[in-house]
């Protein structure tokens, strides 16, 4: 079962942010092969923190050395090989996926670049977010062709549209 933990400062507004990232988590996750997870009887929780943009530059400044906000920030709590066997050998039924930050601004940018909502674009940064959990990254072109496919597929059984496409105004 899949639980989401959620915390949202201001100038996020109030919306039901809990069951969005619900949805982005679970679809991300179905398109892998840590699907099982979605149905497994222990707890799989996955924190989510709808930040400011000064929160994300400060943990973005301490855990990766870059002294800027970005999107979205990812921490795994178990490694990616581990998961399948955490889970299904927790000693409480409880997995720590990790934590996921979303910064507001930077969210609305991008969103309002894109010509999309703010939901969509932020579901888009939590399945990304989630696949980072998992184990999935774009540090080359064969993982990240791997990652976004994997996007495309889950936002696509959400009802939202390739965000990689390139869009011609």
């Amino acid at each position: 079962m899949i639980q989401i933990e959620l915390s949202r400062e201001e100038p996020w507004p109030e919306s039901d942010w809990e069951a969005l990232a619900t949805r982005a988590a679970r679809a991300a996750i179905a398109r892998t092969p840590h699907g099982p997870l979605i149905d497994t009887p222990a707890m799989v929780e996955i924190s989510v923190r709808l930040a400011d943009d000064e929160e994300v530059r400060h943990l973005n400044n301490q855990y990766r050395q870059k002294d800027k906000p970005t999107n979205v920030l990812s921490f795994p709590m178990v490694q990616p090989d581990l998961i399948q066997s955490v889970s299904l050998n927790s000693d409480d039924g409880e997995l720590l996926l990790g934590d996921i930050v979303l910064a507001h601004g930077v969210c609305v940018a991008e969103a309002e670049e894109r010509g999309i909502s703010v939901e969509a674009h932020a579901t888009h940064l939590l399945v990304h977010g989630t696949l980072h959990l998992l184990g999935y990254d774009h540090m080359d072109d064969g993982e990240a062709e791997a990652m976004e496919e994997i996007e495309r597929q889950a936002l696509a059984d959400l009802g939202i549209a390739d965000p990689y496409l390139i869009r011609e105004d």
